[in-house]
This record gives structure tokens, C-alpha cells and sequence, in this order.
């Protein structure tokens, strides 16, 4: 489902000159988010239906927002901004699409008698806790409403201003499924900060796993993406796993960096300038496409079992270790999803869509 079916008609007279946008309300500039511009736009459906030949596992999701200010180099989403006629490098960091309206849309569509209370994804493609829900507050708003329709919900994050719905999440778990996932793939601090420079620091999210932990919730632990030559050796993912299992997390799966479109000549620039002897690597191993070669999947499955194994994360025969037999494919972790239809604690292979909102 693409943006079109998110937006107003095209003849939305508050479609500003421009902006390829219709339904666009106003565009917002404010000092505490210096150069960033927020497009406030009324949508008509909330609720996005994910192809089942997609594989997740999950077939709704719900994305309050476009675009991103986590600003990670790598995102996989950023090709969805070209389809505003927005571009997927500065355009995505500081072009965010608002859908003001999201809470109440969402509360009529679960309303419908129609509506089978099919498990919701939520950060399937932007984080729904980057800085801009702290202006706008959406997902008390989304939480209370799927909750209240008895739909079992999801929410997959980077971002620490999840803790402020904390004590929202546990009680709705009470009576409804509830799955909670962090993505945190770098522990060295000046290479996250470089390569995701709008996302809180290693330390504040192994402290929000803590903290979902504490609130009685699952924590699933998505470690991805694994860079090359850069976060694959093993004493940065044994350290990293420690510390995740010393948080509490309920699961782990680690996956490796694909760039798709132009995610690659994106992610390029930044090692010309970062880590400039790496370039001709990786032109060399995401030559043919974008994920890396079967070669590099295994060798990094191979690394990554035994430390799995030794911090908890999978037994010696592998189980909860994550598959890597298709390039790109991986299992949610334990806890990263709610328990309705597919269980959390079965994980299912899914493979990684360039487009889900």
C-alpha cells in the first residue's frame, strides 16, 4: 500500500503549491527542531494492510508518521520518501510527514464490524517514538484505541520516549497481547552517533530495555543491521550480547546490513568519509544486489551461534538463533511480537520489505 491510498483526493484544495501532498493541512517549522519541516496532513485510512505474499508476520501495521529523524544512514525506508517526490538522503531526515488526524481515523476503522482484531504492527517503517511524537503524541492515542477494539499490538523502536508509555503498555497487556521490540545493533558510542545520529545513545536504550523489563513486558532485540568490517567482529558482538542479556532482554536476532535503491550510494558517501578504506569492500559485496552474498550471511551465522548460545539467546542445537538459509531473511526475536496468531515465542521467518506503511 503505497501513499496514495493514505491521502485526501487529489483536488484537495489545501494541497500546498510544491508539495505533491493533498490533504496537506499546514507545514510547521519550530525552534526546537532546528531545520526540520513538519507537514501536517489529514489522512483516510490508519490502518495498513501488508501483502501476504510479504511473508511478516503480522498483516496490519499503523505509521503516524513519514520520514525520520533518527536520520540512520542505513534506513531501509528511505526510498518510501521518493514517493512524495521527496529524496531519500536530507529530504527523509528533515521532511516529516504528520498524519494529524491518525488517532481518530484509527478508532472509526477498529470500530467496524469488519474488523477481525488482527495483530497491529507499529515502527514498521518509521520509528513511532523518534523525537516527533514527543510534539505530537500519537501513541497513547493508537495504544488506547487498539486496546480498547481488543486488537494485540506491537511496537519495534530505537527511541527512549517509549518509557513514557510504559505504565499505558503494561496495563493494557493485562487484556490485550503486547510486544515490545528494540533495535540496537551498535555498541561502540562514536560509531552509532556517527552512522545513527538522531537516536539515543547505546546505554539510554539497553536502559529502556531494563525498563521494559521492569514494567513486566517482553523485550525483543533486533541486532540489525551488522555492518561489515565494522560491527561483525566477534569481541563487539560478544560484548553487545553480554550487555543485552544482562538488560533482560526476552530474545535476540541479528541480522545483516542490505542497502537497498538508493539507501547504497547513501550508505557509500558516508563510508568515503568515515571509513574510506571500506569502499571498495563493499562496492565489492553489495556489488550484485542489496543484501550481502550467501558466503558472508553464513560466515556471520557461523560467529554469531556461539555467542547466542553463551548469553542465553539459543540452545546448542540453535533454536532461537535465527535462520539465515535466504539472504535478507531473519525471525523476530522472543518478545519483539504479540503472542495472537503467530507466537512471540515461536518466532516466524520474515523477510525484510522495502516498503510497509
Amino acid at each position: 500500500m503505497r501513499w496514495d491510498a493514505q491521502k485526501l483526493g487529489t483536488d484537495d484544495a489545501t494541497a500546498l503549491p510544491g508539495l505533491t501532498l493533498a490533504g496537506l493541512q499546514r507545514s510547521v517549522r519550530t525552534p526546537e527542531f532546528a531545520g526540520v519541516t513538519f507537514h501536517e496532513v489529514t489522512c483516510k485510512s490508519a490502518l495498513n494492510k501488508v501483502p501476504e505474499a510479504s511473508r511478516m508476520p503480522f498483516r496490519w501495521t499503523v505509521n503516524p508518521t513519514r520520514g525520520c529523524l533518527h536520520a540512520c544512514t542505513y534506513c531501509f525506508a528511505r526510498p518510501t520518501h521518493e514517493y512524495l517526490e521527496l529524496d531519500a538522503g536530507r529530504d527523509f531526515e528533515t521532511q516529516i510527514i504528520v498524519k494529524t488526524n491518525v488517532v481518530d481515523v484509527l478508532r472509526a476503522e477498529l470500530a467496524r464490524p469488519s474488523w477481525a482484531r488482527d495483530h497491529v504492527a507499529l515502527g514498521t517503517n518509521t520509528d513511532p517514538y523518534q523525537r516527533v511524537e514527543g510534539r505530537y503524541a500519537f501513541m497513547p492515542g493508537i495504544i488506547e484505541a487498539l486496546a480498547h477494539s481488543g486488537t494485540p499490538l506491537s511496537i519495534l523502536t530505537k527511541g527512549t520516549l517509549l518509557r513514557r508509555d510504559l505504565p499505558l503498555l503494561a496495563a493494557v497487556a493485562r487484556t490485550v497481547p503486547v510486544g515490545i521490540g528494540v533495535s540496537l545493533a551498535i555498541r561502540d558510542e562514536a560509531l552509532q552517533q556517527a552512522v545513527e545520529p538522531g537516536t539515543p545513545k547505546p546505554r539510554a536504550r539497553l536502559d529502556l530495555i531494563r525498563a521494559v523489563r521492569e514494567a513486566g513486558l517482553p523485550c525483543g532485540v533486533m541486532v540489525a543491521p551488522v555492518l561489515p568490517w565494522l560491527t561483525d567482529d566477534r569481541t563487539h558482538l560478544d560484548s553487545l550480547l553480554r550487555d543485552l542479556a544482562d538488560a533482560g532482554a526476552t530474545g535476540v536476532t541479528v541480522l545483516p546490513l542490505h542497502l537497498r535503491g538508493p539507501v547504497k550510494p547513501l550508505f557509500l558517501a558516508w563510508l568515503r568519509e568515515h571509513a574510506p578504506a571500506l569502499v571498495s569492500r563493499y562496492e565489492d559485496l553489495y556489488g550484485r544486489g542489496a543484501y550481502a552474498p550467501r558466503e558472508y550471511v553464513r560466515w556471520l551465522d557461523e560467529r554469531v551461534r556461539p555467542l547466542l548460545v553463551r548469553h542465553g539467546f539459543a540452545d546448542r542445537a540453535g533454536h532461537r538463533a535465527g535462520r539465515y538459509e535466504t539472504p535478507g531473511e531473519g525471525t523476530y526475536p522472543a518478545g519483539s511480537l504479540a503472542s495472537s496468531g503467530l507466537s512471540a515465542l515461536e518466532p516466524t521467518v520474515a523477510a525484510a520489505q522495502p516498503v510497509l506503511f
